[in-house]
């Protein structure tokens, strides 16, 4: 909200009723359930690697903020929500006729690489190449900046969701013990690290073990947790290098003179601008607050109409988008 800023965050998890399916309950309450849900609740996660894999889900929660934000208020609201580079044009079709169907008077998509860049605080209406990496929950998408617009933008589906995956993989393979995603990601957040770590940290954690399925308490180090997220790591730098590799070669030397930025809750990673630095040979900056630069970015495209308009992000109504199918068809 204009003057108070980000005035609600919830994660993208809802409970549902174990047999007809209905939705019971939605957010942090919810993600904080995962493994602990009782039999007649089944917690989902809607979109995984950023693909929506539920879109009756998605069109509960949108419904469901949209009357928590809007109140009893008979106006329906402008809505814009940010997707990864890699969309597709189908894909947009769908989302923009979910926020409508939920409530919203219009709707516009924005790709999260501008929405990032513009919450980290660059200026993107300067004439030189500027990288930003946002690396999220599910994907990690890449963009060149210049001139106000995207040059280059790719997403590849490897981030933070990623990481914990492998850390629950390492740990059933190596050390016989089952964590859940909770413990996962804050094994992650306490002691994770994209370089080895001096002097080496761990923590205790409880799961269960593989062969017997009885309670166990384990030690797990930073070494430990580094070697189980070396690969995902390398596939963060691959996308990267990728996107270097089709930059054209002037741009290319402005991102040597300014580096990149790095936004999402991924750039938290300890150590990860170092690694990022040493396999690049560029200067890595992480943007202050990057957990919230997508959805701050989203709050300045609300109020300059001239970024939406150079990076194609028009605000759809319904009848916009029946139009865009029928063409489409024809």
């Amino acid at each position: 909200m204009k003057g108070r800023g980000i005035v609600r965050q919830e994660a993208c998890a809802a409970a549902l009723d174990a047999k007809t399916g209905e939705v019971r309950a939605l957010g942090n309450a919810v993600h904080r359930m995962v493994g602990r849900n009782p039999e007649n609740l089944r917690v989902v996660h809607p979109i995984r690697d950023g693909v929506i894999s539920d879109f009756t889900v998605i069109h509960a929660m949108i419904a469901y903020y949209i009357g928590k934000l809007c109140g009893r208020r008979v106006f329906k609201p402008t809505v814009m929500i940010c997707m990864p580079a890699s969309v597709t044009g189908l894909e947009r079709s769908a989302i923009l006729e979910l926020a409508i169907a939920a409530g919203a008077s219009r709707a516009c998509l924005v790709e999260e690489p501008l929405a990032a860049a513009l919450g980290a605080g660059l200026d993107l209406t300067d004439p030189g190449g500027q990288l930003v990496v946002d690396i999220g929950g599910g994907t990690t998408d890449v963009a060149v900046f210049t001139m106000g617009a995207m040059a280059i933008a790719r997403s590849a589906r490897v981030a933070g969701n990623a990481l914990e995956d492998a850390v629950v993989r390492y740990l059933r393979r190596e050390r016989n013990v089952i964590v859940g995603q909770l413990t996962a990601e804050r094994i992650k957040m306490r002691i994770g690290c994209a370089r080895l770590r001096s002097p080496e940290l761990a923590i205790y954690v409880r799961g269960q073990d593989y062969t017997s399925r009885m309670p166990v308490k384990a030690e797990v180090s930073s070494t430990e947790v580094y070697l189980a997220m070396r690969e995902p790591l390398r596939g963060i730098t691959e996308a990267i290098r990728g996107v270097l590799e089709e930059t054209p070669p002037e741009m290319a030397g402005d991102i040597f003179d300014r580096g990149m930025v790095l936004t999402g809750g991924g750039a938290l990673l300890r150590d990860i601008d170092l690694m990022l630095r040493a396999e690049t040979g560029l200067d890595v900056r992480v943007a202050e607050n990057p957990a919230r630069c997508v959805a701050q970015g989203l709050g300045f495209m609300l109020e300059d109409n001239e970024i939406l308009r150079d990076n194609n992000c028009m605000f759809r109504t319904d009848d916009d988008i029946g139009e865009f199918e029928r063409n489409r068809n024809l």
